[in-house]
C-alpha cells in the first residue's frame, strides 16, 4: 500500500515540476528599447567637412533621438552598430560595433560607440576624426 501511495505522489510531483510557471520562464520575452541618445564628432584632425553617420541595433537603423522597441528572449543579444563616412572623392570610413546580452540589462543602461575615421589620401594621411554614438538600452 505504501510502494502505491509513493508512486502516485512521485507522478503528481512530476507532473507540478513539468506544469509549474517556472518552466516556462525560458520561453518569456521581454521588451527592450534601444534609443540613440546622440551623435557627437569629438575631435576631427582635417579628416573632412562633410559626413554621412548611421547607426542601428540588430539591423535597424536609428536617427539621432529616435528608438526601437524588440521583443526578445532573455538569451538573446543586442548588436549596435555604428558607422561614419567622410564625403570626398575617395571617402574615408570607419565602424564600430558591441553586443550586448540581454540578461546582462537590469532596467536601464548607457552604452557609447567611439568610431575612428581615418584620412586615407592626400596631405593630411593619417590623420584621424572620432565620432561618439550614445546608446540607451531600456528593458521593460
Amino acid at each position: 500500500m505504501f510502494k502505491k501511495w509513493a508512486n502516485v505522489l512521485m507522478i503528481l510531483s512530476l507532473v507540478f515540476a513539468v506544469c509549474s510557471p517556472t518552466s516556462y520562464a525560458a520561453a518569456k520575452t521581454v521588451k527592450v528599447t534601444v534609443t540613440l541618445v546622440s551623435t557627437e564628432l569629438v575631435e576631427n584632425n582635417s579628416v573632412g567637412n562633410e559626413w554621412a553617420i548611421g547607426a542601428s541595433v540588430n539591423g535597424k537603423s536609428l536617427e539621432e533621438g529616435s528608438s526601437v522597441t524588440l521583443n526578445l528572449k532573455p538569451t538573446d543579444t543586442l548588436k549596435l552598430q555604428a558607422n561614419a563616412e567622410e564625403q570626398d572623392k575617395i571617402p574615408d570610413l570607419g565602424s564600430k560595433s558591441m553586443n550586448v546580452k540581454v540578461s546582462s540589462i537590469s532596467k536601464s543602461i548607457n552604452k557609447t560607440l567611439s568610431v575612428v575615421v581615418t584620412e586615407n589620401r592626400g596631405r593630411y594621411s593619417g590623420n584621424t576624426a572620432t565620432w561618439e554614438f550614445k546608446f540607451k538600452i531600456s528593458k521593460k
